[in-house]
């Protein structure tokens, strides 16, 4: 089919009209004007096209040229991948401003800026120009495969990279498969199928807008453990599930996301900043490359994929952003690995959606929003997920989507929190009120919640403690009544109270200290394996049983909750060492038998 060219006839900001697109397709990838700006059709009418352009259109003239490329928004995925920072549309900051492709202002180093027309990144750029990699084959010359399928793989970072048949090209026999030294660019072997022979790479593409398919989807059973208590012991998410975590400005959002990308047992990390401010992103490029993985003791960014798409870069790329991130996390997730999308923040996204939406005059829903907002967002969360994917060997890997959300004035009523509310299985609210007081995680035990615990209480019981359950539920219970009791302490006073009362409120703000807060920047308590998670929140609990055993004891009881043992409780998050478990459960003992003789 013949390509025809078209002709730019308006233009609002990222939202152009074309005539004479008549071979164009809904989704293609077009250039516009005479630098070739990058952009895609979004909308056909009869004789004109709408394209939503993913760079600054400043300059663009009506009649100026619109070429169709034939082919949809795509990733390049393959060896490469991990450890690189990407813009929004899989363009290699790092390698286009080490080599002056863009242009870096003086005195601001850490500020790259796109050039105009840069276009989409073809392989070689996108996985590295130079790179050869040293391909181990797992099948031979005969063998037939299909899509999906595992031919061998290359070494990348702390795993092995595999190499599968794209999902999309048709079973065939191999004809060749020899190991050896490649570039991303030749080809490792050639496929023939009935329609033909097909040359076989490291690096395949994929439409960003369209999941990669899996043979089966399979129920969440084990929890990604993230290293932060108030997370793995009151609201856990599952490998597999999704997440959002909501808070106004100042609550912790961008610092939670990154101890989750440091410290949870995720195979692969691909974080996405979306619409972000670039000095926050700057920090956290700078940052990312010295940070170690406590996995492997190597650097981190060796298992993490980074997409970049600040606030000052154009709008219609974060859209394209998120998308991008999804992409790469399914294509690790057909290789076997578990995989933790973090995207900060949805809310950015939402909003480009909403200014492109305007610019198209479509009717607006909810505070401008356009109405297709939840769809959108379900299309994003839907990709989570824990499947048996295509080919063979067996394999099952799995995407788990957190989303952080920045909803104005930590409104949680507004529209992006709400439709991400009703997709996500755990809901983890910041409080403005503990960040202000200095309490970080600043997770709202009383607003968050996970519905992933039914699916994840046989493993934390198998593996953890058969109680598991019942102490989760005690501690909320507790965390619950000391905010209701705190309200009749604001109107009547602490001395009014019952001694049960007493008891739950000394309790709770035991556990408010010593197991809910977290020093994020703190080398010991930064990041807790489950056991000593849950054996800190046994020797919490085991302080509840030792005051209620002071119960009725009018003399004892004020005795007991100044014991010594309760302060040694609160430095008890600064513990270490091989024997903290052990140490943890001596002092539980020790809290259980609060008596007069044992207080000094």
């Amino acid at each position: 089919m013949t390509i025809v060219e078209g002709r730019i006839t308006a233009a609002s900001g990222p939202v152009v009209r074309a005539a004479g697109l008549e071979s164009a397709t809904v989704g293609e990838v077009v250039r516009v004007g005479p630098e070739g700006l990058l952009g895609e059709v979004i909308r056909l009418e009869p004789g004109e096209a709408t394209i939503q352009v993913y760079e600054e259109t400043a300059g663009l003239r009506v009649g100026d040229p619109v070429a169709p490329s034939g082919s949809p928004l795509h990733a390049w995925l393959g060896p490469g991948l991990l450890g690189a920072t990407f813009d929004g549309l899989q363009r290699p900051l790092d390698r286009l401003a080490a080599d002056g492709t863009w242009l870096l202002l003086p005195g601001r180093a850490a500020a790259a800026f796109e050039p105009q027309g840069a276009g989409l990144a073809g392989p070689r750029l996108a996985l590295g120009p130079d790179r050869r990699w040293s391909f181990e084959p797992e099948r031979s010359a005969g063998d037939e495969v299909g899509p999906g399928d595992r031919l061998g793989s290359v070494a990348e970072g702390p795993i092995r990279h595999g190499i599968l048949v794209p999902p999309d090209v048709a079973r065939g026999r191999l004809l060749e498969l020899p190991p050896g030294d490649h570039g991303i660019g030749e080809p490792i072997g050639h496929l023939e199928t009935a329609t033909g022979i097909v040359p076989l790479h490291l690096a395949q593409r994929w439409p960003v807008r369209v999941p990669r398919p899996v043979h089966r989807r399979l129920p969440v059973e084990r929890p990604l453990l993230t290293g932060q208590r108030v997370i793995d012991m009151l609201f856990p998410v599952a490998k597999g599930g999704a997440t959002v975590i909501p808070g106004g400005f100042g609550t912790g959002k961008t610092v939670l996301e990154q101890a989750l990308a440091r410290w949870s047992d995720a195979d692969i990390v691909v974080y996405v900043g979306c619409g972000e401010r670039g000095n926050e992103m700057a920090e956290l490029l700078a940052s990312f490359p010295d940070l170690i993985d406590p996995r492997t003791g190597g650097p981190l960014l060796a298992r993490t994929v980074l997409i970049a798409n600040t606030s000052n870069m154009p709008v219609a790329a974060r859209e394209a952003s998120v998308l991008f991130g999804a992409t790469i996390a399914e294509y690790f997730r057909d290789q076997g690995y578990q995989v933790a999308l973090l995207a900060d923040s949805t809310s950015r996204w939402a909003e480009a959606l909403r200014e492109i939406s305007g610019r198209l005059e479509e009717l607006p829903g909810e505070e401008g929003f356009p109405a297709y907002l939840g769809s959108r967002l379900a299309g994003f969360y839907e990709r989570a997920g824990r499947a048996v994917v295509l080919g063979a060997p067996e394999r099952i890997g799995s995407i788990t989507t957190v989303g952080a959300v920045s909803p104005p004035g930590g409104d949680f009523s507004e529209p992006v929190t709400q439709a991400s509310l009703r997709l996500a299985g755990a809901f983890w609210a910041l409080d403005a009120e503990l960040a202000h007081a200095r309490h970080f995680p600043a997770i709202s035990w009383t607003q968050s919640y996970s519905l992933y615990v039914d699916q994840l209480a046989p493993w934390y019981e198998e593996t953890l403690d058969p109680d598991w359950r019942e102490r989760r539920a005690e501690a909320i219970d507790l965390l619950v009544r000391e905010r209701q009791l705190l309200d009749v302490v604001a109107l009547v006073g602490a001395d009014a109270l019952p001694d049960e009362d007493r008891v739950v409120l000394e309790v709770a703000r035991l556990l408010r200290e010593a197991f809910l807060q977290q020093h994020a920047f703190d080398p010991v308590d930064a990041a807790r394996p489950p056991e000593e998670q849950l054996a800190l929140l046994r020797t919490v609990l085991a302080a509840r049983t030792g005051l209620s055993a002071e119960l009725g004891r009018e003399a004892t009881l004020g005795q007991a909750m100044e014991a010594p043992v309760l302060d040694e409780l609160r430095r008890a998050r600064s513990w270490s060492g091989a024997d903290l478990v052990a140490r943890l459960d001596a002092l539980a003992g020790r809290l259980v038998d609060l008596r007069p003789e044992a207080v000094p």
